[in-house]
């Protein structure tokens, strides 16, 4: 009798420990609106795009500890970022690589051969999407996949794509705390612009990964354009293209006659390619000298209404795809809205996330007005 009494405390001691990741294994609903099964235990991760590392940073610590296998677009389109990274987890040029820059280059073959706990994807982007065959592959051998966006909708999907994130890591505290930060920084500014009316409010022409092209690739209905309302602007763009981001034509571009102008770039300092010189190692003054240039290289944009005046900004292009956006949206609030919001400081809140949520000081230059 005593020795049943004795082992039945040692099986409640056993549930007991066992409880949190008994805990884990819960079904959600991911962005892409599917139900998942999170698995119990998560020691091995693929990442559908690298610079998911972003957004990764803000919830794990280390950072790269789980993770198996991304795609090489980190490292081509901010090798500055990269570089960071390597000074500090050497390990990282050890992940392996799925794939380029593309969705077309990830081989599934080496997904699968990497025996993952968990594949984490964009609904959009570089990586694979909802409807890649990688997706049923993955699944069909156990293997949960869970869609995030940062991208296409930020003002929808980036509070529950940061919990989604923390339930499946097992980050649900610290996901809560971001969390808690991304609204306080956020409220901060809307609570200033919501009740600008539309006779206050500039139009903004968003030139995304400005001088890659003839057109202009612009955000539509969704991505940076949501941001740019929440900032107290009209966005331009919403009435060029229905899509989130688009092309859009110069000839369209010039008949919408942008008050302001926002350029995005990514370019680092030594490359002799076009575009805005902007992120980690570009100092203000290159920051700024891109920047004029990209904004009258075209005589198109040059002769725009933004441009003849002088109000010319810059902004990192990665902050399109993770929730760093937040600095953002407070820059581009103070551009338009000097005044209104003259108390919002962006630094400040850059300096804030990087001290309590990345554990290193921001280097280079993230935006810039001309």
């Amino acid at each position: 009798m005593i020795m049943s009494i004795e082992l039945s405390r040692r099986q409640l001691l056993l549930a007991t420990l066992m409880a949190p990741a008994c805990v884990r294994a819960q079904l959600v609903t991911d962005i892409a609106g599917r139900k998942v099964e999170l698995p119990k235990r998560v020691e091995r991760i693929v990442l559908g795009e690298g610079r998911q590392l972003y957004t990764l940073a803000l919830l794990e610590d280390p950072p790269l500890a789980r993770v198996i296998g991304w795609q090489g677009d980190m490292s081509t389109f901010d090798p500055q970022t990269y570089q960071q990274y390597r000074a500090r987890f050497p390990q990282i040029d050890g992940i392996a690589k799925i794939g380029g820059t593309s969705e077309a280059s990830v081989s599934p073959e080496k997904v699968l051969s990497l025996r993952p706990d968990l594949a984490i994807f964009s609904i959009s982007g570089h990586g694979p999407g909802r409807r890649n065959p990688l997706v049923d592959q993955l699944q069909k051998i156990g293997v949960p996949v869970i869609f995030i966006d940062f991208r296409e909708h930020p003002l929808a999907h980036t509070i529950p794509s940061l919990r989604l994130l923390g339930q499946a890591l097992g980050r649900e505290a610290r996901a809560e705390k971001f969390i808690a930060f991304y609204e306080a920084q956020t409220r901060r500014v809307t609570e200033l612009t919501a009740g600008i009316g539309s006779a206050f409010r500039p139009r903004v022409l968003l030139d995304a990964r400005a001088g890659d092209s003839a057109g202009v690739l612009t955000a539509g209905r969704g991505s940076l354009g949501e941001l740019i309302e929440m900032a107290g602007g009209i966005n331009a763009g919403a009435d060029i293209i229905p899509t989130p981001l688009g092309e859009a034509s110069l000839e369209a571009v010039i008949a919408c006659k942008p008050e302001v102008y926002v350029a995005t770039g990514y370019q680092h300092p030594g490359t002799s390619a076009p575009g805005l010189r902007m992120g980690a190692q570009v100092s203000e003054a290159l920051a700024r000298e891109s920047l004029l240039q990209v904004a009258r290289r075209r005589p198109e944009i040059a002769s725009l209404p933004a441009v003849r005046s002088g109000r010319i900004y810059g902004v990192w292009h990665h902050f399109y795809n993770t929730p760093y956006h937040v600095v953002m949206l407070q820059a581009m609030a103070a551009w338009l809205h000097p005044q209104r919001l003259a108390a919002v400081d962006a630094r400040a809140t850059w300096q804030q996330m990087h001290r309590e949520f990345l554990g290193m000081a921001p280097t280079g230059q993230y935006w810039i007005s001309a």
